[in-house]
């Protein structure tokens, strides 16, 4: 389903990225009313690029191609996590950055939310791993099979969090991680 006119009255549509310098993932949401429906997701491929400003461009680009088809009225993004490699989080905040850029050349509103805070809506525990994230929200938003690179369920992730976030309720299968392995223990990996 693409959205190309402006939603309707208690629509929205949020742009969720993932930001990375090697696989940015990206997922677009729909809610109206109590109903959230995924529109789109995916990730793209950066590793072949050896150029980092060739990197940030095409972040730059593919966001912007993204806010151009879709139409978002807002967008979330994942805040870099510290870590003990300074030049990573410096590459990671500059793809931050340029997505950021790209949403406000468009006047689309961003969101910073930080990797726990996003775990811990999505699943209610905020260490949870990359692989119980994308389980919890399959269940949450009805995909039918998870996508082969988690960046794309971190980034719906991330737009599923503002949606909670900015006051939307959260479906009943949200509860928690352990909520969900109780409701569905052939799920759990030994």
């Amino acid at each position: 389903m693409i959205h190309s006119t402006a939603p309707l009255p208690n629509n929205k549509l949020i742009l969720g990225v993932d930001p990375g310098t090697n696989v940015m993932g990206y997922g677009l949401i729909e809610v109206s009313g109590s109903k959230i429906t995924v529109l789109q997701y995916g990730v793209l491929h950066l590793k072949s690029y050896s150029n980092h400003a060739l990197k940030l461009k095409k972040i730059f680009d593919a966001t912007l191609r993204l806010i151009t088809e879709y139409l978002p009225d807002e967008m979330a993004i994942e805040a870099p996590f510290y870590g003990s490699n300074v030049q990573s989080m410096l590459k990671l905040g500059r793809a931050q950055g340029v997505a950021i850029a790209a949403a406000l050349s468009r006047d689309i509103p961003y969101v910073e939310y930080a990797p726990k805070k996003i775990k811990q809506s999505v699943t209610g525990n905020g260490n949870a791993s990359k692989e119980q994230v994308a389980a919890m929200l399959l269940q949450i938003l009805k995909i039918k099979e998870a996508p082969k690179f988690l960046d794309a369920t971190d980034a719906l992730a991330v737009a599923l969090c503002h949606h909670y976030t900015q006051g939307g309720n959260q479906k009943a299968g949200a509860k928690s991680w352990k909520a969900f392995l109780t409701e569905n223990p052939d799920r759990l990996s030994k």
